[in-house]
């Protein structure tokens, strides 16, 4: 009889598809799937082992599956990803609960596991940084039809100070254009219209395998997929983002102007700190570059409050630069001591408190500033991509500047096919969401526009 499985997946969108590849191997292997953990004979976690809070997460999560197997001995749990890519042999110490360990790079060795029905012993199986997937593995797409996310590389060559992910997942490399091309037309087909890229550091696909591929080049082919509506870029790391790059973005409708560009910090002792490649000079000129080569992009980004030796006067012209530079989206993390990085050891380390007031402050400047982005929307018509209704039954849907999962939604009235691109009167506006009206008969299938908003 089949194993039924359930896997529970934590952390960011790249361990989302090592999560569907190994859902991909356990369904060509004959096992069910199930959606609950007390029905399962194998249950699996696929772990985030990034920061403090995810670490904490992933026990946690480790924790209640393994109460699940006290009161049924039978049951067998299974821990995967960058928790045990980065502390695999202490976990086998300190969860004997557990019957095996995979890390990132060695998850193709799931069937193997679970055709043993009894293991000697919980083995970490850590050998490998990460595994490049390609259709060889088959993957089980989860989550909305019509939207996917689509692995370009893995692993990050930049030695960021605050940063464990180039230890955990090894040295930058990417798949080939044609296997990601073939990956996208297989999506394609099975009706996802919503193609969002990713990898640590999107914007260095193709600089290492030597033989012309670039984001750029990718993205030019990527296009011609019939079916495919919005591609959007995640995970950009500043340093590649070129002039080639902004105008294929500009000149293909079906790419999204959304650049996600995680920037840190602004002062320039920080980003040295930090072992960032730009000062604070050279970040505001790529930003002005952006902003004239795509007019009406959003621009989403990322920064570190708290970190090593940061002054009242460097939280200071952090908060200044994001009250002036008016982004779309912002992201704020709390500085994390990560063991294993070179700041974990600088002094000067930063109170928790005072990280969560600058952490406050810097959230309440860009409520402000995204609340009145969003209230010159209101009364323009805009592509609204239809994702179906909350757990309040309100339906509601993403602009192309909205990624999911990270970003606010456009809550809709009227009517409209999920998965369908409609055209929509934006009505009102909050500070992170928007409301809008479906205009009668006005679900589209042509091509793209961009709204590019008033001058402030």
């Amino acid at each position: 009889m089949a194993a039924k499985v359930f896997l529970q997946s934590l952390g960011c969108p790249k361990n989302l598809v090592d999560s569907e590849l190994m859902l991909g191997l356990i369904a060509r292997d004959g096992g069910e799937i199930v959606l609950d953990p007390a029905a399962a004979d194998v249950m699996i976690v696929n772990t985030c082992g990034f920061i403090g809070d995810a670490k904490k997460e992933s026990v946690e999560a480790i924790l209640e599956l393994a109460r699940l197997k006290e009161s049924d001995p039978d049951k067998r749990l299974i821990v995967t990803g960058c928790l045990v890519q980065r502390y695999g042999g202490d976990l086998q110490q300190s969860l004997p609960e557990v019957d095996a360990f995979l890390g990132t790079g060695d998850f193709t060795r799931l069937p193997e596991i679970l055709a043993d029905r009894a293991p000697a012993d919980a083995s970490v199986y850590g050998g490998a940084a990460h595994l490049l997937p390609d259709l060889s593995i088959p993957r089980l797409h989860t989550g909305q039809f019509f939207s996917a996310y689509l692995k370009v590389s893995e692993g990050c060559d930049h030695t960021c100070s605050f940063c464990i992910i180039p230890k955990i997942r090894g040295r930058h490399e990417s798949r080939s254009i044609d296997s990601v091309v073939a990956e996208a037309e297989a999506l394609a087909a099975d009706g996802v219209i919503e193609l969002n890229l990713i990898a640590q550091d999107l914007t260095a696909y193709g600089r290492d395998r030597r033989d012309g591929s670039s984001l750029s080049r990718l993205l030019r082919v990527l296009v011609k997929i019939d079916g495919l509506r919005w591609i959007r870029l995640l995970y950009n790391y500043p340093r590649y983002v070129t002039d080639e790059l902004l105008e294929t973005i500009a000149g293909e409708e079906k790419v999204c102007r959304y650049i996600d560009m995680p920037l840190q910090h602004i002062s320039d002792r920080m980003l040295r700190a930090m072992r960032r490649e730009r000062d604070g000079a050279a970040v505001r000129a790529l930003l002005t570059r952006v902003r004239e080569r795509l007019p009406g992009v959003a621009l989403r980004t990322a920064f570190i409050v708290g970190f090593p030796g940061e002054t009242d006067a460097e939280f200071a012209e952090l908060l200044e630069f994001v009250t002036q530079t008016r982004f779309e989206r912002v992201g704020v993390f709390r500085y994390s001591q990560e063991e294993g990085t070179a700041a974990a050891t600088l002094g000067g380390q930063v109170p928790e408190p005072l990280k969560r007031r600058r952490f406050d402050a810097l959230m309440r400047a860009q409520a402000t500033v995204a609340g009145g982005l969003h209230a010159r929307l209101i009364g323009s018509e805009q592509r609204v991509l239809v994702c179906g209704e909350d757990d309040e039954g309100r339906l509601h849907g993403r602009l192309p500047t909205q990624a999911p999962e990270i970003d606010g939604v456009v809550y809709l009235r009227g009517a409209a096919p999920v998965g369908s691109v409609t055209r929509v009167r934006i009505t009102g506006a909050s500070t992170y969401d928007l409301e809008g009206q479906v205009l009668e008969k006005a679900v589209d299938t042509a091509g793209d526009y961009h709204y590019i908003p008033p001058p402030l």
